[in-house]
């Protein structure tokens, strides 16, 4: 059973930087699909990025040119550096991992999340 305990989170001003991390269990990181997603009060979960097997990149929009995913396979660790944060990426953040290398529409392994609040 594949385990995905997220750090990292925390309050910052707007424009602040953070980085979240994601610890895996298992050999997963650098072989299956993984992710990293949020949900804010009131609002529907959404994908901000993922990263498959042979590392191919994805963003959401509204992230695109502040976030980086990146992973390091040696520590089984996923990553997520937050630039230029804005108070619309105040949410919980959750890391996810899918059951092969490529990605799919429901993944099967998920953290229980790490809190991003950013203030104006």
């Amino acid at each position: 059973q594949v385990q995905l305990v997220e750090s990292g989170g925390g309050s910052v001003q707007a424009g602040g930087s953070l980085r979240l991390s994601c610890a895996a269990s298992g050999n997963i990181v650098g072989r299956n699909c993984m992710a990293w997603f949020r949900q804010a009060p009131g609002k529907e979960r959404e994908q901000v990025a993922r990263m498959s097997g042979p590392g191919g990149t994805d963003y959401a929009d509204s992230v695109k040119g502040r976030f980086t995913i990146s992973r390091d396979s040696a520590q089984n660790t996923l990553y997520l550096q937050m630039n230029s944060l804005k108070p619309d990426d105040t949410a919980m953040y959750y890391c996810a991992a899918g059951d092969n290398w490529y990605c799919p529409d429901d993944f099967a392994f998920w953290g229980r999340g790490t809190q991003v609040t950013v203030s104006s």
